[in-house]
């Protein structure tokens, strides 16, 4: 036979250990790129969430304020939570008034307030506060959130890098940080 019949046959048994491992590097890259886009996504949510908070509680103290508090504000979270007897309904949900402070979605969140200096008392039996402030600090910065939150009477809501407990203000803006853009009061 002439040297132009010559056939190669190739053993179709399987891959070689080179392509093996160069399909488990690329897997590899990717799934180290999922999982950072993963732990942003986890993050971003739970910002989200303490934002939404935030606005949540600055409605029902305002709800409180017309309705309970004599022009005044609740003086604690679980003060939310209680029904109003004129009502018969909670002004928030349970998952918002449990404790003084509140752990929901990777944050704490937190309400502090002046007490009125005359005595009077809301439909829910408890001295009001003259104003308040809000805060929501990650659980575990740079894991369950990066940014620190914080509202007070003007409903604007606040991000600082660091956090905002015991400097926000009753009204106005903190000492740092800036105004979250796209919220809606």
């Amino acid at each position: 036979m002439g040297s132009g019949n010559l056939v190669t046959v190739r053993d179709s048994r399987g891959f070689t250990l080179i392509e093996l491992l160069l399909v488990i590097l690329i897997m590899g890259i990717l799934m180290s790129i999922a999982m950072v886009n993963y732990r942003f996504a986890r993050i971003r949510g739970s910002e989200v969430s303490a934002i939404a908070a935030l606005s949540a509680i600055n409605q029902a103290q305002f709800a409180f304020m017309q309705t309970c508090g004599h022009q005044r504000f609740a003086p604690k979270l679980t003060s939310l939570g209680k029904v109003n007897p004129n009502s018969g309904a909670a002004y928030l949900s349970p998952d918002l008034t449990g404790a003084e402070e509140v752990r929901k979605s990777g944050y704490q969140i937190s309400m502090e307030g002046t007490e009125v200096a005359e005595p009077i008392q809301t439909c829910t039996g408890e001295t009001p506060v003259e104003g308040y402030s809000l805060t929501a600090d990650p659980l575990v910065q740079g894991t369950t959130g990066i940014r620190y939150f914080g509202t007070n009477l003007d409903l604007s809501i606040y991000e600082s890098p660091e956090t905002l407990r015991r400097k926000m203000p009753e009204r106005g803006a903190p000492p740092m940080g800036q105004e979250v853009r796209g919220v809606t009061r």
